[in-house]
């Protein structure tokens, strides 16, 4: 029987009991089961039994799929649980059926099975055409702590000065015990000296390298091998091999997420013949210190690219130390590509794709996928035929002047300051938070004000997360990522129960101890009641505020100096490199700007000058013939004496504009007619004519504005008509100026008279016929063929709501 009619049927099946189960799960919702249980204790007992029953089984099947997908979940024990552990539960749903999901279209055939290519696999196969991102599996593995296994333990509590891992010391121009001397650095704190930092110092590169050569092609991956190293016998033979090479390229993976100082998981080498893989999370990993007789040979350049951390973790370790160290990091710099990453340089040169989304991946795991040793193989395989490419360009450059100096010689120099760093244990100071472990670097980026609980909460949470960390040899960020302490700090969480809801949902460190960290947040708060808040740290804690300054110990290195900050009056400038000596403040008024010179030290911009050499002066008047009076056209015009005060005077008899001429500006027209009439509206009227003087009067007010209309009417009419005559009489003139104007050259460049232009603010509307269109109005219903008016929008009826409606 066909696998997949199998599938069809159950797939059928599957959706009718969902809809099935969705449908009993919202018919209970809607029955009021709290009535149920006063009415009946017998249903209250039975519902409580089933709420217990469908608790267990959902937590149980959490924790299920939660191992499945390698991610823990917290139990459920109260129904209130669902809501605190609401987002571990989603991510847990979530992984199962993006799991789900890639099994069923495996089964079906929709898409083939990936499988990882091997390490003898070509180019063709070194990576999957999908960009599916990393398995959390991948990334966070579940295993047990190699280095709970290491012969040599690392002890997280010793706060004593970091001792080279020496036994000997090959290759050595200054012995052993005179190279592990003490000193103090900048930090103040005692360190030991690096072992090779004479050698490094006194190095000379081998003469091949500052020798232009052909390039050595890399060979294909099939006609190579990789070697998995994992016994002190397979080091030896490595060893043998490597020291028969004139270069090495080396690369590193490194975790630090299950780890308090971190580890070096895994070590690449290659030669232009074979790449080595070197498990370095074996029990006896301290016995790789004898790879020094290669890693500190002068006469062998060992390659890497972005050596920086790389040098210290193998000092850390592993104790190795290099010794003729070319980064091709620098040697990008220098060169200026757009990109210096090796997947830059690995694309350019080799046509090269890395698939980058391995160098997160947990490197612990053992074994290690196909896939992950492909990744950590082409890291190096590739890279000293890059090496080759990038140093003849480097000489080349160097060669031709194009650089500043030698390129060659600076890339050397940058990778001996490279090879001399060296490894210092991570310190904390409890009181001011310095150190790598400090919590000074990470409270000062926060956009937080911290009063004085949240501050003594936060500096007492951070030393318990550290604390943590050391003892269970744990990053402290697995144990709290730092924006849970922040929630701490800035919460203060009453209860156990409020702080377990900020705690992240993976970290069993703390659910283990919940309890004792509450307790330190409550005694935290006590003694936070009346402590210095998180500004008063940062001011010094000083009582006067004017002239606080940063405390001791707060920003180390910076210096107090004596010379006086000096007064914002004395940094304020009276004059402005914008707008010159012109005053740009009420302030500035009482004094004089103008008088004063410019001075040659300051930069005048070209429009300084012309601001402050402006002159306001009368505008140009034509004949006065044409030229209306300012009187009359309401503008005042100014006098050289007034200039700097402007002022508008309106025309007497200048109406007041409106919009409508509305039945009392009616009324007082006719009371102004009235008056020049000569007829007194405070005369007695005779005793007995009162109402027929009243009414004669109003007659003859009505006759006089009905008349006063009909001569602004016939006035309009007069002038529109006379308008339009001698505005055809102007155009037929200006036609025939222009054809003249045409016929001679030059003629018609006039300057243009703004006083005969047209009034703006006063132009004429429409076509001059005094016929003006009516605005549409899109929300008037219109009849016959006109458009319909539009609809109003946001229209509502009376009544309900649709969402009150049953």
């Amino acid at each position: 029987m066909d696998p997949s009619q199998d599938f069809k049927s159950l797939q059928e099946r599957i959706p009718a009991s969902l809809v099935a189960s969705t449908r009993s799960v919202n018919g209970l919702a809607s029955e009021d089961l709290s009535f149920q249980r006063t009415v009946s204790p017998n249903i209250g007992a039975r519902l409580d039994e089933a709420s217990e029953r469908l608790l267990r089984l959902s937590s149980d099947l959490l924790k299920s799929s939660g191992k499945f997908v390698g991610q823990s979940v917290r139990g459920l024990e109260d129904p209130d649980d669902v809501e605190i552990g609401w987002r571990s539960i989603v991510d847990v749903i979530d992984s199962l059926l993006e799991k789900t999901d890639t099994c069923l279209d495996e089964y079906t055939g929709l898409v083939k099975r990936k499988d990882g290519p091997s390490l003898e696999s070509g180019r063709s196969q070194k990576r999957s055409k999908t960009n599916d991102r990393l398995d959390w599996s991948l990334k966070r593995a579940n295993i047990l702590k190699p280095q709970n296994a290491f012969e040599r333990k690392v002890d997280n509590f010793d706060t004593s000065p970091w001792k080279p891992l020496l036994s000997t010391k090959p290759h050595a121009i200054v012995p052993l015990d005179q190279s592990l001397e003490t000193i103090v650095n900048e930090d103040q704190q005692t360190q030991y000296k690096h072992p090779y930092e004479t050698e490094i110092r006194r190095l000379r590169y081998p003469a091949r390298v500052y020798k232009t050569a052909e390039p050595i092609p890399y060979l294909p991956t099939e006609s190579t091998s990789a070697v998995w190293v994992d016994s002190y016998e397979k080091v030896l033979e490595m060893l043998s091999e490597l020291k028969k090479a004139n270069e090495i390229a080396v690369d590193l993976e490194h975790h630090d997420y299950r780890t308090y100082a971190g580890l070096l998981s895994l070590m690449q080498i290659s030669t232009r013949e074979k790449d080595w893989i070197v498990d370095t999370l074996v029990p006896w990993r301290h016995k790789l210190e004898v790879l020094n007789e290669v890693f500190a040979d002068p006469s062998i350049v060992k390659v890497f690219h972005g050596a920086y951390m790389d040098i210290i973790w193998l000092q850390r370790d592993l104790g190795l130390y290099i010794v003729g160290l070319f980064d091709t990091y620098y040697a990008a710099e220098a060169l200026g590509y757009p990109g210096r990453s090796l997947a830059y340089l690995l694309k350019r040169f080799v046509d090269f794709d890395a698939d980058k989304k391995y160098q997160m991946a947990d490197w612990r795991i053992r074994p290690l996928p196909e896939e992950m040793l492909y990744y950590a193989r082409s890291d190096t395989h590739y890279l000293l035929y890059v090496y080759d490419m990038i140093r003849n360009e480097l000489l080349d450059r160097s060669a031709s002047g194009e650089s500043d100096g030698n390129a060659i010689d600076w890339v050397l120099q940058k990778s001996k300051e490279v090879s001399l760093q060296r490894y210092e244990k991570p310190l904390c100071d409890l009181e001011t938070g310095q150190g790598a472990r400090g919590w000074f670097n990470a409270l000062v980026k926060s956009p937080a004000l911290l009063n004085g609980e949240q501050f003594a909460v936060y500096k007492a949470v951070h030393k318990w997360r550290d604390d943590m960390a050391r003892l269970q040899d744990e990053s402290p960020l697995f144990i709290m990522p730092q924006h849970v302490l922040a929630d701490i700090a800035r919460v203060l969480p009453t209860d156990p129960k409020a702080l377990w809801s900020l705690v992240q949902k993976d970290s069993q460190a703390v659910k283990t101890r919940l309890d004792e960290l509450f307790s330190v947040v409550q005694e935290a708060r006590r003694k936070g009641e009346n402590g210095p808040t998180m500004m008063d740290y940062f001011r010094g804690n000083l009582a006067d505020t004017a002239g606080a300054k940063p405390a001791a110990g707060l920003f180390p290195g910076q210096k107090e100096k004596d010379d006086p900050i000096p007064d914002a009056e004395e940094l304020r400038t009276k004059r402005s490199q914008l707008w010159g000596s012109v005053p740009l403040s009420s302030v500035w008024d009482e004094e004089d700007h103008s008088s004063k010179a410019y001075d040659a030290s300051e930069i005048v911009l070209p429009w300084a000058i012309y601001v402050q050499e402006a002159v306001i002066t009368d505008f140009p008047v034509a004949d006065s013939k044409e030229q209306p009076d300012a009187t009359q056209s309401g503008v005042h015009k100014p006098s050289p004496a007034t200039a700097p005060e402007i002022t508008a005077t309106v025309a007497p008899g200048d109406d007041e504009f409106t919009l409508r001429s509305g039945k009392k500006r009616k009324l007082v027209r006719a009371e102004q007619m009235q008056v020049s009439t000569g007829e007194d509206s405070n005369a007695e009227a005779d005793p007995g004519s009162g109402v027929q003087k009243t009414t004669e009067a109003g007659d003859a007010t009505e006759l006089a504005m009905k008349a006063d209309k009909a001569a602004k009417k016939a006035a309009r009419k007069a002038a529109k008509k006379a308008a339009r005559e001698a505005a055809r009489a102007a155009s037929a003139s200006a036609a025939v100026q222009q054809q003249e104007l045409d016929s001679v050259p030059g003629a018609g460049d006039e300057i243009f008279d703004y006083s005969k232009a047209q009034s703006v603010l006063h132009a004429q509307r429409g076509n001059g016929s005094g016929a003006t269109k009516r605005a549409f109005d899109p929300y008037v219903a219109k009849t016959g063929d006109a458009p319909r008016g539009a609809r109003n929008l946001n229209f509502q009826k009376g009544g309900k709501t649709a969402t009150f409606k049953k």
